[in-house]
C-alpha cells in the first residue's frame, strides 16, 4: 500500500482552520468551503480526486452544501443569513433561491417519487413570522412561484422529506398533531395509540415502504418508545418500549436505535429499564428482541467470565459529533453481516467502557478486537477494515484487517504525527483508496493524506475465492423476514480485490409464513403479563376492532381487524395467515365527527379589511354525502357539499371591528357535528398611557389607570407588573387598586393587549412614610389651551415644579406637581421629605418649606407663559384658602366640631322627645384624620374615565392640603348641611 500527501497547503500563505471548513466528496469531485483569514469565503473545487483544486470566491458564508442526488453539477448552499442558493455548474456561479429558509430543512427531489428533477422542498418563514412547507423549481423560486404543499402554518424545524414520505408537525394551543404525506398525496394525520399523547417524535427509518419512528410519550423523560407504521405511514403500533435518548446541543435528540445495513429487518437498540441500559437486537423489524451473546474469549485468547442471562454484550449506539468519523457502531450495505462497535460486557452498558467488538455473522457471535474505541472505515465491500484510534493526541499509525477483523496489521500513513480530524473513502463501495485529513498543530495548515491499498492485492477475486454464508437469528432460525438468504464471503486465505462487480447476495428463497411473521395491528399490543396465554395481540380498551376505517366509502365493504398485520417487507408465502379476517362488513354512512374550524395562520385575531381563509377539517365520517352550513357571523351564510380543505377554501373579509361568531355545521342522515370559532376584528393598539400618582404613602391605596389609544372596547386585556414581581396581575378593567408595603422607588408597568397588538407604558412611583400635598389652581385662561392629554399635563407639571423650586430654593427633587385630568385645570403639589432629614423624624407642622411655598403662591409670584404670550398664574385653591383664612388654627376647628356635634345631639334629643318631624334635613360630617387618610390617583376613576379624558368636566372634592404619616399636622374637618326643598 502507499500513502501520499494529496493536498498539504491549498495555496501558499493560506491557512484553513479545522472549525472553519466544509468538506464534501462525491465520485471524482471534492469541494472544500472555507473562511480565509477570518474574512473571505472561498470554495475549492477538485474534479480529479483532489490532485488539483480550483479556487472560487464566494459572496456569502456557507454553512451547508448539498449535492443533487442524480446530477453532480447541481448544488444547494445554505448561508448563515438563512438564505438558500443554488448552483448548476459545480459552485462556480450561484443564484439566490429563497430567503428565510430554516437551517437543515431543505431537500432535493426524491428520484422515483418527485416528477421534476429540479424540484426543491423547503421550510421557510413567511412575513408574519410563521413557517410554511413550500416547493419550487430552481429555475424560478421567487415568492410568487413557490407552492405551499401544506395549507396552513407548520411548526419550525418540523419538515422532513425522506423517501416516499413527507412529515410536518402542527401545534395549535397546547396540542400537537403530526401529519404525513405518502408519495406526495394529501397530508393525513398520523394515528398513534389514543393515549400515547406524544411529546416528541423522531423519524428513525423510512426505507422498505414503512416508517420506523421513536415517540416520547407523556410520561417519559429520557426514553422513547419505538413504533412501526403501515405502508402509508399513517397507523402505528408499538414494537419496543423505553429506548434510551440523549439530548444534544441546539435541542437535538439522539435515540439509541441503529438500523444494521446489509441485512434488512435487523436493528440494534438500547433499552433503559430501572436505570439500566441494555443492548437488544431484532431480526424481524422489532417483532422479537434478544440480548447480544457475549464472546467466549477476549482479544488475548483468555476465557471471559460472562454468561447469560446475567451477563451480555452491550454496545454504545451514539452518532459521532464529527460527521467525518464513524459512530460507535459501523455497518455498511455492501458488507452484510459485518458489524463493528464499541461497548462492554456485563449486566448493563457502562459509559466509560469502549472496548471494540466485531461480528461477521450479523450479531450471532462476537469477538473483541481492541481495548479502546477506534474510528472505522470499510473499503472494498468490507474486504479491508481500517481502524484509527479515537484519541486527542497526534497519530501516524493506522490498523487494517483483510480477514473481517481476525488479524490486524499496522501502517505508518505519515512521517509526522497529525491530529486526525476525519476519515473518508473515495466514492464507491469497491474503492481501496481512503483519505485521512487533519492538522499537525492547532494553528497549522490542513493536512490531507491519501492511503492506497490497491497494491496490497495482486489480483481480482474469482468465484473460487468465495464461500457462502447463510444468515440466521440467535435461535439458528434461517427464515429472516420471510426468506432464507445466503451471501458471498471472501475466504480468509484469498488475497484479492472484490471490485466493482461484486454482489454480496448469493441466493434467496421465501419461507412459509408463521406467527413470527406477523406483528400487532393498530390498536393492539402484546402484554408481557399475558405470555402464558400465548404470543397473542390484545385490543386496547379504547379500540373497537369492528369499527369501519376512516376512508370507508358507503357501499363498499371492509374486514374487521384480527389484531395482526404482516411485517412490512416480509415476503413469506402460504402457511399461517393471521391477518385474514372472516368478518366482512358493509361500509355504513358515517356521521361527521371531529369537525374542526380554524383560519389560515392559526390566529383568531385579525384587523379590519384583512383577507381570511377559513380551514375546515373533519377527522372522521363521510364527506361525500354531507352538507356543511357555514355562518360567518356578519350576515354571510352558505351551504357546501363535500367541503374539503383544498377544493373549496372559504375566504372572507371583515370590514368592521367586533367579535364574530363563525359556525360550521356538518350534517348527513347518520348524524351531525358542529364547530365554532370566535373571530376578533380589531385595529391595532397605538399606545397606552399609565396614570398614577408619582408619590404615594406606604400601605396607602393607590389607583392605577391605563388610558388606551384608540379608545377600546372590552376586548383589551391588561397586564400589571408592580415592582420586581415576575408574575403580572391580569384584568379586563383598565384600572387597578394596589398598595406599596415598602418605601422607596417602585416601577409600575402596564401592558395592554388586544388581538395581535400589545403596547406598554411604565411609571416610577416614590413611596414615603410622610409627605404633604397642596392643591393648586390656575388662571382660567389656561383651560382654553388644555388638550386634556397626558403629555401636556406632564409638561405643565414640570414647568410649575421648576418655577416654585427656583423661587423658594427648595431642591427640585423635593417637589412634584401633578396636573389632574379634566376641566377646570387643577393640580396637586407634593412636598417630599428632604433627603437631609435626620433619623429622628421631624413633624410636618414644623416644616418651614410649606409657609415659603404658600407665601409665593398667595403673592402670585408663580407664573408661566403659554402660546400667544398669555401669562398663567398659579396659586393655592380657593377652598384651601377658605379653610385657613384668618389664621384659625386646628384648635379652633376642633372646638367648632364639638359645638356642631353638640347642636346635632341636642336636636336629635328634641326630635325624639317630642316626636316632631323635620323633613328634608341631612347632616354630613366628613373628617380627615391623617391616620385614616388615603392617597388617591389624580384621575377620577369612574366608569366614565374615557369621557373624562375626552373633555367632560372634572370635579375633585379633595382640594385641601393633605398630611400623611404622623399626628403633627393640621386636623381638617368639613361640616356641610344640605336641606331638601
Amino acid at each position: 500500500m502507499s500513502s501520499y500527501h494529496s493536498l498539504c497547503n491549498l495555496q501558499s500563505g493560506i491557512t484553513i482552520q479545522y472549525d472553519k471548513f466544509i468538506f464534501v466528496i462525491i465520485p471524482r469531485i471534492i469541494l472544500v468551503s472555507s473562511t480565509i483569514n477570518d474574512r473571505d469565503q472561498m470554495l475549492f473545487i477538485s474534479t480529479d480526486e483532489g490532485a488539483n483544486f480550483q479556487r472560487q470566491p464566494l459572496l456569502f458564508s456557507v454553512e451547508t452544501l448539498v449535492f443533487h442526488p442524480k446530477e453532480e453539477d447541481k448544488l444547494l448552499a445554505y448561508s448563515n443569513e438563512k438564505r438558500l442558493y443554488v448552483s448548476t455548474d459545480l459552485g462556480r456561479k450561484w443564484t439566490l433561491l429563497q430567503e428565510r429558509v430554516t437551517k437543515d430543512r431543505f431537500f432535493w427531489c426524491v428520484a422515483g417519487v418527485d416528477t421534476d428533477p429540479d424540484l426543491v422542498h423547503m421550510e421557510m418563514q413567511d412575513s408574519s413570522g410563521g413557517f410554511l412547507y413550500v416547493t419550487c423549481l430552481i429555475q424560478n423560486c421567487s415568492d410568487k412561484m413557490v407552492t405551499a404543499q401544506y395549507l396552513g402554518k407548520i411548526d419550525q424545524n418540523s419538515l422532513a422529506v425522506q423517501d416516499d414520505y413527507i412529515f410536518v408537525k402542527v401545534t395549535t394551543g397546547n396540542r400537537t398533531k403530526y401529519y404525513v404525506s405518502y408519495r406526495r398525496n394529501e397530508f393525513v394525520q398520523m394515528k398513534f395509540p389514543k393515549y400515547a399523547l406524544p411529546k416528541d417524535v423522531q423519524i428513525v427509518s423510512t426505507d422498505e415502504s414503512q416508517v420506523f419512528l421513536a415517540l416520547q410519550e407523556w410520561y417519559q423523560t429520557d426514553t422513547y418508545n419505538l413504533y412501526q407504521s403501515d405502508p402509508q405511514g399513517v397507523y402505528y403500533s408499538i414494537v419496543l418500549e423505553n429506548v434510551r435518548s440523549t439530548k444534544q446541543p441546539e435541542e437535538n435528540v439522539l435515540i439509541d436505535i441503529l438500523e444494521v445495513r446489509g441485512v434488512k429487518g435487523v436493528f440494534l437498540a438500547n433499552q433503559k429499564v430501572d436505570g439500566k441500559v441494555m443492548t437488544l437486537i431484532t431480526y424481524n423489524k422489532g417483532r422479537d428482541w434478544d440480548f447480544l451473546n457475549p464472546p467466549s474469549i477476549d482479544m488475548n485468547g483468555k476465557t471471559v467470565n460472562c454468561k447469560p442471562p446475567k451477563c451480555h454484550l452491550h454496545l454504545h449506539l451514539r452518532w459521532a459529533d464529527n460527521p467525518y468519523v464513524s459512530g460507535t457502531v459501523h455497518t455498511k450495505d455492501s458488507a452484510p453481516g459485518l458489524i463493528m462497535g464499541a461497548g462492554n460486557l456485563g449486566s448493563q452498558l457502562v459509559e466509560y467502557k469502549e472496548e471494540m467488538y466485531i461480528t461477521s455473522d450479523c450479531g450471532k457471535t462476537w469477538r473483541q478486537v481492541f481495548e479502546e474505541e477506534h474510528h472505522i472505515l470499510y473499503l472494498d465491500h468490507g474486504g479491508v477494515i481500517v481502524a484509527i484510534k479515537d484519541t486527542s493526541i497526534p497519530l501516524k499509525i493506522l490498523k487494517f484487517s483483510i480477514d473481517e477483523g481476525q488479524t490486524w496489521n499496522t501502517h505508518n500513513f505519515t512521517s509526522t504525527s497529525v491530529f486526525v480530524d476525519g476519515l473518508l473513502s473515495e466514492p464507491g463501495d469497491e474503492t481501496l483508496v481512503m483519505t485521512v485529513f487533519g492538522h499537525i498543530s492547532f494553528r497549522s495548515d490542513w493536512e490531507l493524506v491519501k492511503v492506497d491499498f490497491r497494491q496490497s492485492f495482486p489480483r481480482q477475486c474469482t468465484e473460487a475465492d468465495y464461500d457462502s454464508w447463510k444468515v440466521t437469528n440467535l435461535q439458528d432460525e434461517p427464515c429472516i423476514m420471510g426468506q432464507e438468504r445466503s451471501f458471498r464471503k471472501r475466504k480468509d486465505t484469498a488475497l484479492c480485490i472484490k471490485g466493482k462487480s461484486f454482489t454480496s447476495t448469493l441466493t434467496s428463497k421465501p419461507c412459509q409464513c408463521s406467527e413470527k411473521d406477523f406483528n400487532c395491528d393498530y390498536g393492539f399490543e402484546r402484554a408481557a403479563s399475558l405470555k402464558a396465554e400465548g404470543d397473542r395481540c390484545f385490543a386496547d380498551f379504547w379500540h373497537d376492532p369492528d369499527s369501519p376505517p376512516d376512508d370507508c366509502v358507503i357501499g363498499q365493504s371492509y374486514a374487521s381487524s384480527t389484531g395482526y398485520r404482516k411485517v412490512v417487507s416480509n415476503i413469506c408465502e402460504g402457511g399461517v395467515n393471521k391477518q385474514q379476517s372472516s368478518k366482512q362488513h358493509t361500509c355504513p354512512l358515517l356521521p361527521p365527527r371531529g369537525l374542526q374550524l380554524g383560519i389560515k395562520g392559526e390566529t383568531l385575531a385579525v384587523g379590519p379589511g384583512d383577507d381570511i381563509t377559513f380551514i375546515v377539517r373533519q377527522e372522521q365520517g363521510d364527506t361525500l354525502n354531507t352538507k356543511y352550513q357555514v355562518d360567518l357571523g356578519d350576515g354571510f351564510r352558505a351551504i357546501y357539499v363535500n367541503l374539503t380543505v383544498t377544493d373549496e377554501p372559504i375566504q372572507h373579509r371583515y370590514e368592521k371591528p367586533g367579535i364574530y361568531r363563525v359556525t360550521v355545521k356538518a350534517e348527513n342522515v347518520a348524524g351531525h357535528d358542529e364547530a365554532v370559532v370566535y373571530i376578533q376584528v380589531n385595529p391595532p393598539l397605538q399606545e397606552v398611557h399609565l396614570e398614577v400618582v408619582p408619590v404615594a404613602g406606604r400601605n396607602q391605596k393607590v389607583n392605577l389607570t391605563a388610558v388606551v389609544l384608540p379608545a377600546r372596547n372590552n376586548l383589551t386585556v391588561f397586564y400589571w407588573w408592580i415592582g420586581n414581581n415576575l408574575q403580572p396581575v391580569l384584568s379586563l378593567a383598565n384600572s387597578l387598586i394596589t398598595k406599596f408595603p415598602e418605601t422607596g422607588e417602585v416601577s409600575v408597568t402596564v401592558q395592554a393587549s388586544c388581538g395581535r397588538s400589545m403596547v406598554q407604558d411604565t411609571k416610577l412611583v416614590r413611596v414615603f412614610d410622610q409627605f404633604q400635598a397642596l392643591p393648586l389652581k390656575f388662571s382660567k385662561n389656561l383651560d382654553a389651551f388644555n388638550p386634556n392629554i397626558p403629555e401636556w399635563r406632564e409638561d405643565i407639571g414640570r414647568v410649575v415644579t421648576k418655577a416654585i423650586a427656583k423661587i423658594t430654593d427648595i431642591p427640585l427633587d423635593d417637589l412634584v406637581t401633578v396636573v389632574k385630568p379634566g376641566l377646570p385645570t387643577t393640580a396637586d403639589l407634593y412636598v417630599l421629605p428632604p433627603k437631609s432629614t435626620p433619623k429622628k423624624k421631624r413633624s410636618l407642622s414644623t416644616d418651614k418649606r410649606i409657609p415659603a411655598i404658600k407665601q409665593i403662591l398667595n403673592s402670585n409670584n408663580v407664573s408661566f407663559i403659554v402660546r400667544g404670550g398669555l401669562v398663567v398664574l398659579v396659586s393655592l385653591s380657593d377652598l384651601y384658602l377658605d379653610s385657613h383664612r384668618g389664621g384659625i388654627g386646628s384648635g379652633f376647628w376642633a372646638l367648632a366640631v364639638i359645638f356642631v356635634i353638640s347642636l346635632v345631639a341636642v336636636g336629635a334629643f328634641i326630635l325624639y322627645k317630642f316626636k316632631r318631624k323635620m323633613p328634608g334635613r341631612n347632616v354630613y360630617a366628613q373628617m380627615y384624620n391623617e391616620k385614616e387618610q388615603e392617597m388617591t390617583s389624580p384621575v377620577n376613576h369612574s366608569e366614565d374615565t374615557q369621557n373624562i379624558i375626552q373633555g367632560e368636566e372634572f370635579i375633585d372634592d379633595d382640594l385641601d392640603s393633605q398630611t400623611l404619616g404622623n399626628n403633627g399636622g393640621d386636623l381638617l374637618i368639613y361640616s356641610i348641611l344640605v336641606l331638601s326643598s
